[in-house]
């Protein structure tokens, strides 16, 4: 019987087809990877990864390790405006990106923490269809903001064609599970509040007895100039003006009156007093809260309550809108050395996004990572990091660009905001080759570019083990527990190979033995399970489309040779 349960969604084109994918492992490239064991500063942490290859094979093969561990993603997807960009193709057919969103934010949700956020560079083209993807995926409920980022000016030849002049992108912030999530309270600079238009004289002296003043007058007398100058100044240069405030935060005042129904009964008797005392300043001490002073029944507002310590500078502040507007891109294609022409992100960006939603140490993703900025920021932000890139520019931007921030020889984006001075690392690392192939009996076999080593971590993989030979014992090739292990040979194994191999295991110890074939009696070693080859990793694998789980379809095999007894699985 059909079910009648009914949900909105977004559907297209071959959405029920989800990708086929078998397990791949992640193969380093010693040549590539990159340290300065020389260098130990705020991030010394060498396990950070640059991924060349196919970003959702990629994703794939971080999930056993990383599933739960990524507290925040950031990626900027190709945003399909149907335009050639220089370095990668941005005009991909509707159902066809569509598909390639869904399918890799499903992984991306699996990786990321419950308190994890996810951030999705975009721009008005796809927009609304990515909202209703990623709340499908996410859940509408933890879709927090959308943020709208000035990315330019009205300016330049948009600025003179007819209607308005688009110079804007957006972020797209989800939780993990809004339950979990805490970001933390960040401000952005702002420029001098005008209503902060008073100054104390005698801030010195007993507040009893504070002389008010206007601030022009204060500016005046401390430049020894008139009120008539000191005002033109304050026009011509406001920097010197704004400067004058920021040193004197706790004279710069703004006299407002309260809403006196909404004050407790302690503040009204207090503004009652003052009225009646209009020369007088009168304090209302409170255990849990600022001190409030009032004078002639208004409140004394200090300017210094809207100072916020800013990449180490106390500025003007006020909270993180939902408006970015004060990180434009100026600059932006020297950033990091590298020219990324329509396709490059600033650093400070970055920045924001992982002073909103992370902690250093934590682990960031992209598997967007064009230029490398997100790799860029965050190392040099202190956070670990896992970037993923199939173009060409992995080796010619993001690797060289890398190096740099390691070497401390980057002085561009982030790098003074965050005292950046070089060191830690990071591994490089290719998708290995797919593990099957077909011979010319179209059966399905193990790649002939598969050595022992890689075929080791694959079945680990595939098995649900850690890939960690030992140097010791042969025979330990990965571990699921402190006394679990798995061994993977190529061998045929005989009845005395695998007692060998049970005596050394030994009585307090299993071991998982994944080999070519085998014969011997299936009760003989307790502390053994054995495996054939074909069976554990010769199988073709896809999406299961209702719970996006793997389904195995095992291959036939071989029948055993004559004599051969073969162990039931």
């Amino acid at each position: 019987m059909p079910s009648t349960k009914q949900k909105l969604e977004l559907t297209w084109i071959g959405k029920e087809n989800r990708p086929k994918l078998e397990p791949r492992i992640l193969l380093e490239d010693p040549e590539k990877s990159y340290h300065a064991p020389h260098r130990v500063g705020k991030n010394d942490l060498f396990d950070n990864k640059l991924i060349f290859g196919d970003n959702l094979l990629a994703l794939k093969a971080l999930e056993q390790d990383y599933a739960g561990k990524v507290k925040c993603v950031y990626i900027d997807p190709p945003f399909n405006t149907g335009q050639a960009m220089p370095n990668y193709d941005d005009g991909l057919e509707h159902s066809i990106w569509l598909g390639l969103i869904s399918a890799r934010l499903r992984i991306l949700h699996k990786l990321l923490s419950s308190d994890g956020t996810l951030f999705i560079h975009i721009d008005d083209n796809e927009l609304a269809y990515l909202v209703a993807i990623a709340d499908e995926v996410f859940g509408r409920s933890n879709r927090q903001y959308i943020v709208t980022f000035k990315q330019g000016s009205a300016t330049g030849h948009k600025a003179i064609n007819p209607g308005c002049v688009n110079t804007s992108n957006f972020l797209l912030i989800y939780a993990k599970d809004r339950n979990h999530w805490s970001p933390n309270k960040l401000f952005t600079p702002r420029g001098r509040d005008p209503r902060y238009n008073q100054f104390i004289e005698n801030y010195s002296a007993p507040f009893a007895g504070w002389n008010i003043i206007p601030l022009s007058h204060a500016f005046a007398g401390a430049n020894g100039v008139t009120v008539k100058e000191a005002q033109r100044i304050a026009r011509e240069q406001p920097a010197r003006f704004d400067d004058f405030v920021l040193r004197h935060p706790d004279q710069v005042v703004q006299l407002g009156k309260p809403d006196y129904k909404n004050i407790s009964a302690d503040a009204r008797a207090i503004v009652d007093q003052s009225l009646q005392n209009p020369d007088e300043t009168f304090l209302l001490e409170r255990a849990a809260h600022s001190d409030m002073y009032f004078k002639n029944g208004k409140r004394f507002l200090f300017y210094s309550a809207k100072l916020k310590n800013i990449d180490g500078n106390l500025v003007t502040g006020e909270p993180l809108t939902t408006i970015w507007d004060d990180l434009l891109s100026n600059n932006l294609h020297k950033e990091g050395s590298v020219s990324f022409p329509k396709g490059k992100k600033p650093e400070s960006l970055i920045k924001r996004c992982l002073e909103l939603a992370t902690e250093p140490g934590d682990l960031v993703l992209d598997s967007f990572l064009g230029s490398g900025t997100t790799a860029a920021a965050a190392h040099k932000a202190g956070r670990r990091w896992i970037g993923i890139e199939l173009g060409e520019h992995c080796d010619t931007h993001c690797l060289p660009r890398l190096r740099r921030i390691v070497d401390g020889t980057d002085q561009d984006g982030i790098t003074k905001a965050v005292d950046w001075q070089g060191g830690g690392g990071f591994r490089y690392y290719k998708l290995a080759p797919s593990l099957l192939e077909k011979d010319k009996w179209d059966n399905w076999v193990i790649s002939k570019d598969y050595n022992p080593t890689m075929l080791a971590q694959a079945v680990c993989k595939l098995e649900g083990f850690t890939y960690a030979p030992s140097d010791t014992h042969y025979w330990m090739h990965g571990y699921s527990t402190e006394q679990d292990f798995l061994y993977v040979t190529t061998a045929n194994l005989k009845h005395a190979q695998l007692q060998q191999l049970s005596d050394e295991v030994g009585p307090d110890r299993t071991l998982l033995v994944v080999c070519t074939s085998f014969r011997g009696s299936k009760n003989g070693y307790p502390n053994l399970t054995v495996k054939k080859i074909p069976k554990a990793v010769l199988n073709r694998c896809e999406w299961g489309k209702d719970d996006y789980s793997l389904r195995v379809e095992n291959l036939p095999e071989a029948p055993p040779k004559e004599g051969q007894q073969e162990m039931e699985l």
